[in-house]
């Protein structure tokens, strides 16, 4: 099933492979992060003290809160010390020279009369 709840955030070309950028998406900060080819999307707060991860450390697909050192796997939005602590991720996609960030529906309950 294709989805269409892509929305268009960000020029390809502003995100460079191995950077991290942050863009607000229908409302919610998400950190973009390009590495290995790929362009992965996870929450732009850390869920220790809420500090914007754009300004911390990116280590091939780690990314260190600044605040407090606090690392999170860009792949799957995974604390790397205990997996139960997760970043909301989300699926990203490049087309026509654009980076997309997939945000899911939070009413799609509500549509089916639930």
């Amino acid at each position: 099933m294709v989805s269409d709840n892509f929305k268009a955030c960000l020029k390809e070309s502003e995100l460079k492979e191995g950077q991290m950028k942050g863009v607000r998406v229908s409302g919610k900060s998400i950190l973009l992060v390009r590495q290995g080819g790929q362009i992965f999307g996870v929450s732009n707060s850390c869920p220790h003290m809420g500090c914007s991860l754009e300004g911390g450390i990116l280590s091939e697909f780690i990314v260190m809160c600044p605040c407090h050192g606090w690392k999170f796997d860009v792949r799957n939005g995974n604390y790397v010390e205990n997996d139960a602590i997760t970043l909301e991720s989300y699926r990203c996609k490049i087309e026509n020279g654009k980076v997309y960030v997939e945000i899911k529906d939070g009413n799609f309950l509500s549509h089916l009369g639930l």
